[in-house]
């Protein structure tokens, strides 16, 4: 694909961005149903702990997908746009945000570069960094909490699930905003390369 055929990925930002959402909403459920049965252990309590705990890995399924379908195809623009700019392969993109212990710090500057280069060099670097950043550090937060309270005496410990919990909104709400703000720059950067590979350098017609 030459990167005046490219396209900014909105189809895929918009189904991540709502998935996301979706996932914050299940999981402060999924957290209610499991703080009734850990107050109040049941038969009742378990079975919907249970039941809200299904819904949940399938939502979350769907986002994973979702993003990372998202961030596959804002790679391959991003190499258009900047050749060799973005380290490792295209597999590579993909299978870091997979591979246990290695998820927690490489994709972090995967996405630092797709972020650079999908744009004009320079333009707006101290904003881009800080989201990136901000959502790194409440999803590994969220991400890390969840695990050890899962971990705690064989079950599920009440207040780190409450900590976790205190982390997801910031964290499904930063992964928005730096969806929107990817594609964004992403699709500013492919009209900016349409005009100027344009005929006598005026904008091709929409």
């Amino acid at each position: 694909m030459t990167v005046s055929a490219a396209q900014a990925p909105w189809f895929l930002a918009r189904s991540a961005q709502f998935t996301m959402a979706a996932v914050a909403g299940v999981e402060w459920v999924r957290a209610l149903k499991v703080r009734a049965h850990l107050l109040h252990p049941s038969v009742s309590t378990t079975a919907e702990a249970a039941r809200v705990s299904m819904i949940h890995v399938y939502v979350m399924t769907a986002a994973v997908v979702l993003f990372l379908a998202w961030f596959a195809r804002c790679r391959r623009n991003a190499e258009l746009l900047s050749p060799g700019a973005v380290r490792g392969s295209a597999a590579w993109s993909v299978l870091a945000w997979l591979i246990p212990g290695i998820n927690f710090w490489a994709p972090r500057g995967l996405l630092l570069d797709v972020r650079r280069a999908s744009g004009p060099a320079g333009a707006d670097p101290g904003r881009g960094e800080l989201l990136v950043n901000a959502w790194w550090a409440a999803w590994l937060g969220h991400a890390v909490l969840s695990l050890v309270g899962t971990q705690v005496a064989g079950g599920t410990s009440l207040p780190l699930l409450v900590a976790a919990q205190a982390l997801d909104v910031p964290a499904a709400a930063l992964a928005i905003t730096l969806i929107e703000h990817i594609t964004k720059r992403q699709a500013a950067g492919l009209r900016t390369v349409e005009r100027v590979s344009a005929p006598d350098g005026l904008p091709h017609a929409s």
